[in-house]
């Protein structure tokens, strides 16, 4: 075959694919409703799905109690409903298990469609404390009162706790602790997300402020859409070779500053995946300490939600002083499933299962080696100067599992809020996607249950040696409380050194 030839099927080969994305897209209809059998067979099916192999189902709530969940949610089924209305039912449900693991994701093609599609969004990004909510983002750039530092009251007449309120009966976590879900209100858009899939997005919106004299002001806000705004979110760098937005993306996934006039080194790690070269970096970032004579290593995790054991444990190895194992138990309630076919990449797990398990008295299928292997620090380029960890509501799974192992050794300081990950235990440990087969939703089927450490309190994060949180005055001034603590704390140690 010539080189033109091939250049041709190329060609048409590409603009095949574009034409069947395109008409794939034109015909996913967002609005398009299920029947009530359809929908009762999903949810018959995602019930026992949970009852037979959700490892901590009942670790939290009372079986009573999640099964009264689970009939009442039941029958709440509509006659027809669309992707968004069940969705959300079934957020509802297993937000009563308290298993920040256990979580509704959206099908295949619906997710397609958000990536695709110009939709319209409630415009504000908004913090959320236990007593206020105040704006720190703006979509509508054009705004000038509801700027970031505005103090919200209402929402459509409604006070901001019973949005608050409403939306944490739909939000996944570990036990008992609210960090993670007043984070997850507080996350870029995250409020605006929840409350357009629960409560819908009317094409205008009152909104309810204190201004800064602090008197309470109404004001109607639109709806964000890209068409009413074009410009506001072109790159601000640029445009960007292929080359360039991979280096933006992985400086966003992690990199390393030097001060050297401090002798620290401040370090984002935003998530502890593969896929970004992380155990690389790693071992490049303890060199560079050595290298440097660095005193102080500030670890930001706030935004870290996790992902792959070994590489958290890579990082714990470098800065732990003692041997340590990371679970007292972890086991799984069963090796297979009698609707394996619904669950992603079964078959293998299930062999892997076989290799890595072993059936107790107790009837569970314990993974002994994590219970009982004890890491040992890293030798080579471990940090024994200080280490400032800040931690927050999104602070998460693998992450949390790291700042349980380092709390409490001297040289180490935890700074920020409670983590969003159960100091107790979790289910991080493989968890694979369950396709639903009408609506084809999915949803995360957590296979093994894990207690970290059986002398800590069961259902709270990883608690802070020393807590900041943001403050309405932080926001207006556009500073990082949290990193200005460890700043302060770094020069204070510095300073009692000196005298």
């Amino acid at each position: 075959m010539t080189k033109e030839l091939v250049k041709i099927y190329l060609l048409c080969g590409g603009i095949f694919l574009l034409i069947s994305c395109a008409a794939s897209r034109q015909a996913f209809n967002p609005a398009k409703k299920y029947p009530k059998a359809q929908l009762q067979q999903d949810y018959t099916l995602f019930r026992k799905l949970l009852e037979q192999n959700h490892p901590s189902l009942y670790w939290y709530t009372p079986k009573d109690s999640i099964n009264w969940y689970f009939d009442a949610a039941y029958q709440r089924i509509g006659d027809s409903m669309t992707e968004t209305q069940f969705r959300t039912l079934l957020s509802y449900v297993v937000s009563k298990i308290n298993c920040g693991h256990t979580t509704i994701r959206s099908s295949k093609k619906y997710a397609r469609y958000l990536d695709t599609s110009r939709l319209e969004y409630f415009p504000l990004s908004i913090k959320f404390w236990k007593d206020s909510a105040v704006v720190y983002d703006n979509l509508n750039r054009y705004d000038s009162v509801l700027i970031p530092g505005t103090v919200l009251t209402s929402i459509n007449h409604q006070p901001l706790s019973f949005y608050r309120d409403s939306l944490f009966q739909f939000i996944s976590t570990d036990g008992y602790a609210l960090t993670h879900k007043y984070q997850t209100l507080s996350n870029q858009g995250g409020f605006g997300t929840w409350y357009k899939n629960v409560f819908g997005l009317p094409d205008q919106i009152p909104i309810g402020y204190l201004d800064r004299a602090g008197r309470e002001e109404m004001l109607t806000v639109p709806a964000y859409t890209s068409k009413s705004d074009s410009t506001r979110r072109l790159d601000r760098f640029g445009k960007l070779s292929r080359r360039q937005k991979k280096q933006l993306a992985l400086y966003n996934t992690r990199h390393v500053q030097i001060d050297t006039a401090l002798s620290s080194a401040y370090c984002t790690l935003n998530t502890f995946q593969r896929g970004s070269n992380l155990t690389g970096f790693i071992r490049s970032l303890f060199k560079t300490l050595q290298q440097y004579r660095i005193q102080n290593l500030v670890l930001d995790l706030r935004s870290n939600g996790g992902g792959n054991v070994s590489v958290s444990n890579l990082l714990t190895r470098y800065i732990v002083d003692h041997p340590f194992k990371l679970a007292d138990s972890l086991y799984a309630v069963s090796r297979t499933s009698a609707y394996g076919k619904y669950i992603q990449n079964h078959f293998w797990n299930r062999l892997t299962m076989n290799f890595i398990t072993r059936k107790r008295a107790d009837g569970k299928y314990h993974f002994g080696y994590f219970e009982h292997h004890y890491f040992k620090p890293k030798r080579k380029r471990h940090f024994n100067g200080n280490v400032y960890v800040i931690t927050g509501g999104n602070t998460f799974s693998a992450t949390t599992l790291f700042a349980d192992m380092v709390k409490g050794q001297k040289n180490v300081l935890l700074v920020g809020e409670e983590t969003g990950g159960g100091a107790y235990g979790n289910t991080a440990w493989m968890i694979p996607d369950v396709t639903l087969p009408h609506t084809r939703i999915r949803f995360r089927l957590p296979v093994f249950h894990m207690v970290i450490n059986k002398d800590y309190e069961k259902g709270r994060g990883v608690m802070p040696d020393v807590f900041v949180s943001p403050s309405l005055q932080s926001i207006r001034n556009g500073e990082d409380p949290k990193m200005e603590k460890v700043k302060e704390l770094i020069l204070r140690r510095r300073d009692s050194v000196r005298k």
